[in-house]
């Protein structure tokens, strides 16, 4: 819908490669060009966005809607082709605080976005009733994922219905493990997390916005599930759960689709980010910093005027955080010639974490096992290679399903991309490669200390993070966490080099003349969609 770009005034530098890899380009000028600080810029548009929208820009939200705006005129401006594709899913949102009580042995009253949190998509309901131990592995296994509980119905043999189960996270989705315990007849779920290191915080489940059982379910961490599992092993427990929550039915979003009016139409290069927040938070790192970083590299290729031989297509994604819903919406709606015409989709989710390190999705899948479609090896290998060009250390992250990648990798499309961590706690190897805290005030420190919490902001310690914690990040890293004098829930070091990434990889793979793409689908792990987590955070 916009005026196209201007041809090019200067030429990209070319050269011959070997077959399967990515034909060099010369793409420091690109690079030279993305800059953090306009990225930030970009960053503090989408806050205030957030702040006239009572904090958040989750789709379905008027802070989406203006996200959407704000994006679509730049690039119309730039002269990008831009589409708005319509769609629809059902929204989550929570009515009143929840409530989580061990009425007893010994009453203990938990705290509400401390100490568990309400699943997204849980049922409502106010209940108390015994609790039920199910399937659990105690001590947990030295493997993620050595649990199932929960996983199968006949874990559930001999469940008295009317009680709340307790369940622990691991290989299946969420989802599963709540739809199992109705169906025994639970009254209630509680799911607490794994065990193993980085995974033993408190546990920020969703269960995705299909699931419909009117239950509430809420997750904790792994030393309250512990705490209650030795004390049912004693004896009986008895707990109070609350949740008041409201899921509405079809609610309309969209996705945002800008392309380039140059490049062959047979070989269209694809770059995505998910530009909704969660219902609780504005998201400017999740994921504002994907959404902005490719909406600066798409600003500075028209500005540069860069023909690409290869059309390039950029991707802001809706309703991810229910469930990847945007993205498989639009690969569902992609005749099969449109999809062997997309040659490649690179996936940018979260590459400004405060406590970072580089990761980059582990195609080939020697690291973990599942591998991304033909093509997929290849994509992995020109970010290595980049990084190890710049002096940089980086390591692979699984295609566990966890991002808006999976679509494209389910229907044989090659894939990769980078991720700057979340949740999980940073070891110590990390931090001597990366910077950071592994630890702080004796407690583990994760990548993202305010991962899906209103205080994933331009200001988190005035939204509620631990000031000493972010005030010794800030340290650590030389001020790079700081904006205009304010620390933010962005690492600046971080969004740097992962943009420059990020637009080598995308301006590398608009100039090639060699093809990545294949037919053959990822390992059946992939399309199966086992792994860490299902959606954006079904099984976290």
């Amino acid at each position: 819908m916009g005026v196209g770009v201007v041809a090019a005034s200067a030429l990209i530098a070319l050269t011959a490669t070997s077959a399967n890899a990515a034909v060099p380009t010369d793409t420091s000028e690109l690079r030279e060009a993305v800059s953090a600080g306009e990225i930030m810029d970009h960053l503090s548009e989408f806050q205030e966005i957030a702040d006239v929208h009572g904090d958040t820009r989750a789709s379905g939200t008027g802070g989406y809607d203006d996200s959407i705006e704000y994006i679509a005129g730049l690039l119309g401006s730039a002269g990008y082709q831009v589409t708005i594709q319509d769609f629809l899913f059902n929204s989550f949102r929570e009515l009143s605080t929840p409530e989580f009580d061990r009425v007893s042995p010994n009453p203990v009253s938990y705290v509400p976005g401390v100490d568990f949190f309400t699943a997204e998509y849980s049922g409502s309901g106010d209940v108390t009733a015994p609790l039920q131990a199910v399937d659990l592995v105690l001590p947990p296994g030295a493997d993620a994922n050595t649990s199932t509980s929960g996983c199968e119905a006949a874990d559930f043999a001999g469940f008295v219905p009317g009680n709340i189960a307790l369940v622990q996270r691991g290989t299946c989705a969420f989802a599963d493990k709540a739809a199992n315990a109705f169906d025994a007849g639970a009254a209630g779920v509680i799911i607490f997390n794994e065990g193993q290191e980085g995974r033993q915080e408190t546990l920020g489940a969703t269960l995705g916005d299909q699931f419909s059982d009117p239950i509430p379910v809420v997750g904790t961490s792994f030393a309250i599930g512990d705490e209650l599992a030795t004390l049912l092993a004693s004896g009986p427990v008895s707990i109070h759960l609350m949740t008041d929550t409201q899921i509405d039915l079809n609610v309309p979003t969209q996705n945002l689709i800008a392309e380039t009016p140059t490049g062959r139409d047979d070989r269209v290069v694809m770059a995505g980010a998910h530009l909704d927040s969660v219902p609780d938070g504005p998201g400017i790192e999740d994921n504002g910093t994907g959404s902005a970083a490719l909406l600066e590299i798409a600003l500075q290729m028209a500005a540069l005027k860069i023909e690409p031989r290869n059309t390039v297509r950029f991707a802001w994604w809706g309703a991810e955080e229910a469930g990847l819903v945007g993205s498989q919406y639009y690969v569902d709606s992609l005749s099969k010639s449109q999809l062997k015409d997309t040659e490649l989709y690179l996936n940018f989710d979260m590459i400004g974490s405060p406590n970072f390190a580089r990761f980059v999705y582990d195609g080939d899948g020697s690291a973990f096992g599942i591998k991304g479609p033909s093509g997929s090896a290849n994509i992995e290998r020109t970010f290595e290679d980049y990084f190890a060009s710049q002096g940089l250390a980086s390591e692979p992250t699984a295609f566990d399903g966890r991002s808006d990648y999976d679509a494209f990798i389910s229907a044989g499309i090659p894939a990769g991309g980078l991720f700057t961590g979340a949740e999980d706690a940073k070891s110590a190897d990390q931090v001597a490669l990366y910077g950071g805290l592994a630890t702080f005030d004796g407690a583990s420190v994760s990548y993202d200390p305010c991962y899906h919490r209103p205080c994933d902001s331009m200001d988190p310690i005035g939204d509620g993070a631990d000031a000493e914690l972010y005030l010794a990040l800030n340290f650590a890293y030389n001020g790079a966490l700081e904006y205009e004098g304010t620390i933010t829930n962005v690492n600046t070091m971080a969004l740097g080099e992962m943009s420059d990434a990020a637009a080598h990889a995308i301006l590398t793979y608009a100039m090639s003349t060699s093809s990545v793409n294949g037919t053959a689908k990822g390992s059946p792990v992939a399309t199966e969609k086992v792994g860490d987590r299902l959606g954006s955070h079904l099984m976290r």
